[in-house]
């Protein structure tokens, strides 16, 4: 699947990185909680967040990520646009909720980040 192929299928406006919509996406991950996103995330990857504050545009420079969708109908500051140009991300906006834009992508053949989960009896 490419960026692009996200954008179709969520029916998505791109607010910036038009030029990398050819991009592969295998991966996605879905948060409002950028803690848990720094603690599970660990490939570059699509975000699918509600949430539109500096603290996801930190968030992905930290981890590289790909691209910030951002669903609900969401749409980032300027501030925030001009940063995702910065990094080099791709960001759009869908009106569809978050767990809706999951359903779409999963359906569409787009999978989650795989999570090492500790083995019985390790902390």
């Amino acid at each position: 699947m490419t960026i692009q192929d996200i954008v179709n299928v969520l029916h998505a406006k791109v607010l910036c990185g038009e030029e990398k919509l050819s991009l592969p996406a295998k991966t996605a991950c879905c948060s409002d909680l950028m803690s848990d996103v720094l603690a599970f995330v660990n490939e570059k990857t699509v975000l699918i967040t509600g949430l539109t504050n500096p603290h996801v545009m930190r968030t992905a420079d930290m981890l590289d990520l790909k691209c910030i969708v951002f669903a609900r109908g969401k749409v980032p500051t300027d501030d925030m646009l001009e940063q995702a140009e910065e990094q080099g991300l791709i960001v759009m906006t869908t009106k569809v909720t978050a767990f809706t834009a999951c359903g779409m992508l999963y359906e569409a053949g787009l999978r989650g980040v795989p999570i090492d989960w500790p083995k019985e009896g390790e902390a």
